[in-house]
This record gives structure tokens, C-alpha cells and sequence, in this order.
């Protein structure tokens, strides 16, 4: 099983709410199926887990900063990606604290955009009585130590 190394943005605005999207597969191995999860994504030859951070945060918000700090959480998982593929995934978070809610996703991936249907700000009291499926299931209890 092939390792996937990946960097995941906790996007926090001034009231302390987070930003998630949702995925909604129509189609591929993951039909059926959907959840949702902070932006962010793999880590790509040559770079490192905090360049992906910043790279991802731009192509899928529009945020555009140097840095991203020290990792804040991470997990080792596996997973089924859209094409059937099992791998085990490497994921490490960032916090990225933004001024505004506006993001723009004119730098999204076709994939992107079939399958991420909506984003919303989340608040602490709503990940922890959502029913929804959000990933990672700890979000909120990571939010609150940082």
C-alpha cells in the first residue's frame, strides 16, 4: 500500500468558526458517499508537508500567505481514494487565521469541482452536534487547543 502524505488547513475567521467543505461523490469507487472536511490536500514530490500547506491553501481558497505555523495535529489512516485506490494516509494539520469569510475557488482542480458541492463556517457547538460526517471526527476537541 502506497503511502499518501497530506496537508490539511484548520481556516479559522475571527469569531473562531472553521471552514469546511463538503464532498459529494456522484461517481468513481466513492459513489454515494459524502462528508465534510477541511481544505487541503497531497503532498507533491520535492515538497514539504508546510509548502503543500501553503500551496493547497491558495489553489483551494484564494489565501494567499508565506507561512503556515508548526502542525497542530496529525493522523494516520487508511483510505479509499475516488479512484478505488487504498492508501495510507499521512495527514498533518495548519492553522490558518483569516480576517474575512470570502474565498475563491477559481483555482480549482476539475476534480475539485465535481466534488466538493458547497463550503460552510463552522462553530464549535455545530461540530459537536452536527450529524453530519466531518473529517477528522475531532475537529472540534483540536480547535479548542490551539
Amino acid at each position: 500500500m502506497r503511502t499518501r502524505p497530506a496537508s490539511r488547513l484548520l481556516i479559522t475567521e475571527p469569531s473562531g468558526q472553521v471552514l469546511l467543505f463538503k464532498f459529494t461523490h456522484s461517481s468513481g469507487a466513492l459513489a454515494g458517499q459524502s462528508y465534510w472536511a477541511t481544505p487541503g490536500g497531497g503532498v507533491e514530490q520535492g515538497e514539504s508537508y508546510k509548502q503543500a500547506a501553503v500551496r493547497e491553501l491558495q489553489e483551494e481558497t484564494g489565501i494567499v500567505c508565506n507561512e503556515v505555523g508548526q502542525c497542530v495535529a496529525q493522523r494516520n489512516f487508511e483510505m479509499m481514494l475516488p479512484n478505488g485506490e487504498m492508501v495510507e494516509a499521512q495527514e498533518k494539520f495548519y492553522v490558518v487565521r483569516v480576517r474575512h469569510r470570502e474565498i475563491n475557488t477559481d483555482r480549482w482542480s476539475g476534480e475539485e469541482k465535481r466534488v466538493i458541492s458547497e463550503h460552510h463556517w463552522w462553530s464549535i457547538e455545530e461540530l459537536r452536534t452536527t450529524d453530519e460526517i466531518v473529517y477528522p471526527e475531532n475537529i472540534a476537541e483540536i480547535l479548542e487547543s490551539i
